[in-house]
């Protein structure tokens, strides 16, 4: 009965969870990796929030949204904190968050600098684990900023593990693990390991502090009395709150049975160091810094009580040995006599074979040991970006009473036409230290791989950005707090879609979330139609559509031409759309007669989107010498097509969608529509293809739209399947190739815009610059395009068959193509015979260290090259679809994703 038990604890968790009948999700890794530099924090008239709140006042300067720490923990309010403090006996601060360099700083953009790995995670946080890797040198922080300083462009960041502080190994491997006995009973463990040859001292401090929500004056929910931690023995903290109640935290001994010194403070502004300003209390936030690095001792609370607390422990850690530390933290009126007791290891051995048995489960049962470990992390990366997210900004506007007014100039700018938005929630957000907040369309695809771990989150996430105080009364989703007002891919409706059958078989789906999404939707899509399609011709600007420096003009501000852009990507998008709502609307349509309408309505707009993307002014946006979809800048008398490839002309191809003639069978209302459309407007009726034997009348007859003909589809994938395009060993790139070496070239007005292929790291400060879709592999349209080729499949079968690679001569179906691109996407991960993964270019440690070896990072991006990752280093939430994809392998039962490429060719590997 036990093994039963493992087998299904986590999966009876979620379901209690679901049903709101035990908490266990209450606490959980919700604690921001950066708070500072962010938007919500920046009160500058200027809008310069990197400058406004740097990291160096970020140890001495209470946050006012959010809080941050490393691998910390904090309950789903974001009220009780936890997580560590370092320091190696050099550095000149106390480590108590992770470090990096602001957007104008860094080379390439913002960066963080640290090495930190997510290990593992259930979905409820039963268990959890993830490591540090700490130097025992001084930290190079001036280096590093120096350094990236210095390059340029065209230069490579300069990493933590390029300065050699990692050397000779001599660093630390901290690994923090986390239990939950029950939802408000979680075990701690601290493993410090010493990796060097020498005897080497860490100061390690696990604090526990209360996000201030007190010294603001504010008065909306989430504002409370100041709350309290105080000492009640040696062993043993108490913090009492008004809302979140009263914990202990019950603080384990040193390795040689020493109780630690407790240490206390408030989370309280320095405002002497920061402002030249007497501070209003004794002790403030960067006292435990003072203590540990100054020696001064008067900077902490001799009254043992404050707002911020936490045992001093002092290891002396001898050569390759590891020293353990323990502390628990429960609710009052569970906590025991024994904390530390036999049951201590009997929960994290419990929780630990439960997280080997959730995930045991849900695998693929085929794939390789390599390939279940990059999935285990994948998956633990997704769970662990997971959020406390606080901005309501109107408070964030108008400023609070207790604070200095706000300037101004910020009534007139940024995000000042959303003063309805109101956020106070978990959210899986793109990567804690990089992005720590949400990017509604990054958020869309994280949801994919959620499905299959966590269905109830899945569809929470979704509804919440449809809520009203989310989205606008106009109909728009909220982009990013930079600029809630940018237009992102409409792919919202398509995660529903896609959300709903992952999480259910057939039959027993969630149609109260099919339907409530679909309702809200209409709201966005007509947002769409009223805003972005200026010429009412079916055509759309969206401005730069989440796509960083992929265009040859800066889309998102005026043209120098004047006019307009007809852009080939938001047209697409819109059919894209146009597609997954008529989907939505007829499966909703077979238990409810009136999304027939709604079916029928979204059925002839696609087939509108279509014909213009395909005529509008003769050829609309495709160009049938070239054989591709390209953006039309179109001023005063003149239509010039931007004859670049790029993945802009890409996004037609996702917009095709199948119909069942089953389905239409049980529609009598559509039937009698889509009937009449076909007879009664045959020069629209081209953009709908039948396979059967016999079409009409024949229930297993299949109807497809779509924007390109077979003729225009088999156009574009010679293109796409081209390995001096498109083609990369590690999918589709994001710029065809052909730009190394004859870069495009558009000149207007005396100037010359000029597009070059990168696959890496940006050289072009186009739109910020810290992204780049000039050429590497992104995961979220290779995945869309990976569905996109399986639908066709779908339709056309094996009578449809392209070179792969183009020029090659091997004939393949388009469900064979996708599984290919599907193989060299995780092929990022996983190691060569040398152990060498892409992922992380040719850093040796990675590919030789025993204690580096199986570690994968999770980037925004991967060198379309060489597979190295590129941008946010834990960007898991969209590459976690890579999940999505091994589970497309399982369906071929791979044994090894390797050795299935039909044509990888890289480094002289196959």
């Amino acid at each position: 009965m036990a093994e039963i038990d493992i087998w299904n604890a986590e999966m009876q968790r979620l379901a209690a969870d679901a049903a709101r009948q035990e908490n266990w999700k209450r606490w959980g890794p919700y604690l921001s990796d950066r708070q500072w530099g962010t938007v919500r924090e920046d009160y500058s008239a200027d809008g310069s929030c990197w400058e406004y709140f740097p990291h160096d006042q970020a140890r001495s300067r209470a946050y006012r949204w959010g809080e941050d720490g490393i691998l910390g923990i904090t309950d789903r309010e974001c009220r009780l904190c936890f997580a560590l403090a370092l320091w190696n006996g050099r550095d000149t601060i106390l480590k108590e968050r992770l470090f990096g360099l602001t957007n104008h700083e860094g080379n390439h953009g913002e960066d963080i600098k640290e090495l930190c790995f997510y290990l593992d995670s259930t979905p409820c946080h039963t268990y959890m684990k993830a490591l540090y890797k700490y130097p025992q040198v001084r930290f190079p922080y001036d280096s590093l900023v120096r350094e990236n300083r210095r390059r340029d462009r065209h230069d490579p960041e300069f990493e933590l593990i390029d300065t050699g502080v990692f050397d000779e190994n001599r660093y630390f491997d901290i690994y923090v693990e986390y239990a939950k006995a029950s939802p408000n009973d979680l075990l701690i463990k601290v493993t410090a390991c010493n990796r060097g040859p020498n005897v080497a001292t860490l100061h390690l401090l696990p604090t526990l502090w209360f996000r201030n929500t007190w010294i603001w004056g504010c008065l909306h929910e989430g504002c409370t009395l100041k709350p309290i931690i105080k000492k009640v023995n040696q062993s043993t903290l108490l913090a009492e709150h008004e809302t979140l109640g009263v914990f202990v935290l019950a603080v384990g001994s040193g390795p040689h049975g020493e109780q630690p010194i407790l240490l206390f403070t408030e989370n309280e502004t320095n405002t002497l160091r920061l402002f030249g300003v007497p501070n209003y209390t004794k002790y403030v936030k960067d006292a435990f810094h003072e203590y540990v690095i100054r020696g001064a001792k008067d900077a902490v609370n001799p009254d043992c009580r404050g707002t911020k607390a936490s045992p001093y422990y002092l290891l002396n850690i001898p050569p390759t040995d590891r020293m353990q530390v323990r502390m628990r933290l429960v609710a009052e009126d569970k906590s025991g006599n024994e904390p530390f007791g036999p049951d201590f290891d009997r929960i994290f051995d419990r929780r630990i074979a439960e997280s080997e048995a959730f995930y045991e489960k849900i695998s693929p049962t085929a794939l390789s040991d390599e390939s279940r470990s990059v999935v285990r992390q994948a998956y633990a990366g997704l769970l662990w970006n997971k959020q406390f997210y606080h901005y309501i900004v109107e408070d964030w506007l108008r400023g609070d009473p207790n604070m200095p007014h706000p300037p101004d100039s910020r009534k007139h700018g940024r995000n000042c036409d959303w003063p309805h938005l109101f956020n106070r929630d978990l959210i899986s957000v793109p990567d804690k230290w990089e992005y720590p907040w949400y990017a509604s369309w990054d958020l869309a695809f994280h949801m994919i791989p959620f499905a299959g771990i966590d269905p109830h989150f899945a569809k929470r996430q979704l509804v919440l950005f449809l809520r009203e105080w989310y989205m606008h009364p106009n109909g728009q989703i909220p982009a990013y707090e930079f600029a809630l007002s940018d237009v992102n891919p409409p792919v919202h409706a398509w995660a529903c879609w896609r959300v709903y059958k992952i999480t259910a078989p057939r039959g027993k789906r969630d149609r109260k979330f099919l339907e409530s999404t679909f309702q809200k939707l209409l709201l966005n899509f007509t947002w769409w139609v009223n805003r972005k399609d200026p010429a009412g011709k079916h055509v759309f600007s969206g401005g730069f559509l989440g796509l960083d420096n992929i265009g040859v003009l800066d889309r998102s501000k005026p043209l120098p031409t004047g006019g307009y852009l007809n852009q080939a990507d938001a047209t697409a998008w819109m059919a894209f759309y146009c597609g997954t709502m008529l989907a939505m609307a007829l499966e909703l349509a077979l238990e409810e007669e009136a999304y027939e309408d709604m079916a029928s309505k979204f059925f002839e707009h696609f087939i509108a989107i279509s014909d213009a993307i395909n005529t509008l002014g003769g050829t609309g946006l495709w160009h049938e010498q070239d054989g591709f979809y390209y953006d039309q800048l179109q001023f005063e008398d003149q239509i010039v097509p931007l004859r670049l490839r790029s993945i802009v002309g890409l996004i037609p191809l996702l917009a095709v969608e199948i119909i069942e003639q089953s389905t239409i069978d049980r529609l009598p209302g559509f039937r009698k529509r889509m009937r009449w459309f076909l007879e009664n407007r045959k020069d629209l009726a081209r953009y709908i293809s039948c396979m059967s034997c016999t079409c009409a009348g024949d229930p297993n007859a299949l109807y497809m739209l779509a924007i390109p003909s077979e003729h225009r589809l088999r156009m574009v994938l010679r293109y796409l399947l081209d390995e001096s395009e498109f083609l990369s060993p590690f999918g589709i790139r994001s710029l065809s190739r052909i730009y190394q070496e004859r870069p495009f070239s558009f000149w207007v007005g005396g100037r010359e815009y000029k597009v070059e292929y990168s696959p890496g790291e940006s050289n072009s400060g186009l739109f910020g610059g810290n992204s780049n879709w000039r050429g590497p592999i992104w995961f979220p349209i290779n995945y869309l395009l990976v569905e996109a080729l399986q639908r066709y499949d779908h339709y056309y079968g094996q009578t449809f068959l392209v070179e792969f690679p183009t020029g090659s001569g091997k004939l393949m179906a388009l469900g064979q193509v996708a599984r290919e691109l599907c193989i060299r996407l995780t092929y990022v991960f996983l190691p060569d015979k040398a152990g060498r993964r892409p992922v992380h270019g040719n850093v040796k440690k990675f590919a030789q260290d025993p204690h580096w070896q199986q570690l994968s990072l999770f980037y925004e991006y991967f060198n379309s090259e060489t597979g190295q990752g590129a941008g946010a280093s834990h960007q898991t939430g969209w590459t976690a679809l890579v999940t999505r994809c091994f589970q497309e392998l399982e369906k071929v039962k791979p044994i090894d994703c390797r050795k299935q490429s039909l044509s990888l060719r890289t480094n002289g590997h196959v």
